[in-house]
């Protein structure tokens, strides 16, 4: 009996199948990486990429690496392993399609970094939800947290409410000296 042309491209891409499988020493390594990352990281994003290309990924990575984030993709399997056993408080989101992490030292670098991103790629990358301070958020929190402005930004805000009373104290002052300097001004014109 022949095989068609067909059945031998089947049998092949099933031998391919078999040989890309993952073996458990790579299936510890990635649980290890996982672990270390996650443990490092102030706050994790999970995000579902169906339909990203690799080109897009690509693109993904580098702009997450200015912002000194991480984005690893992940078997769903693998995840749910290793966030079984680091305790967080909370349900796991739903890890819905393939998922990725973004993980990073800032707590709203990772959020903010992958909600730009689907923004430009809506439909094709969403946040599923993440961790911050050791409790789950699920996709709205997620989202919330990404609103947050970043860490420089919020100094800069702190800063003017900190000057404004100043500001209006000086601006009182002045205001008392000028008008101080006007009465005189006015005195010496009469004399």
């Amino acid at each position: 009996m022949q095989i068609s042309a067909l059945g031998r491209f089947c049998l092949h891409k099933l031998s391919q199948k078999n040989t890309v499988a993952l073996t458990r020493e790579k299936k510890v390594k990635i649980v290890s990486k996982i672990e270390d990352a996650l443990e490092k990281a102030a706050s994790i994003v999970f995000v579902n990429f169906h339909g990203l290309s690799v080109a897009d990924a690509t693109k993904l990575r580098g702009e997450m690496k200015k912002t000194n984030t991480g984005y690893t993709v992940v078997k769903k399997t693998l995840l749910r392993k290793v966030l079984g056993g680091l305790g967080y408080k909370g349900n796991i989101p739903e890890l819905s399609g393939e998922v990725a992490i973004a993980y990073g030292a800032d707590q709203v670098a990772p959020a903010k970094s992958a909600a730009e991103f689907a923004k430009k790629f809506e439909g094709k990358f969403s946040l599923l939800g993440g961790i911050l301070e050791g409790r789950y958020l699920d996709a709205s929190e997620a989202k919330a947290l990404a609103l947050i402005p970043n860490r420089e930004t919020l100094y800069g805000q702190l800063v003017s409410v900190l000057v404004g009373p100043m500001r209006g104290t000086v601006t009182v002052f002045s205001g008392v000296q000028k008008g101080f300097v006007v009465a005189l001004s006015e005195i010496a014109k009469k004399k």
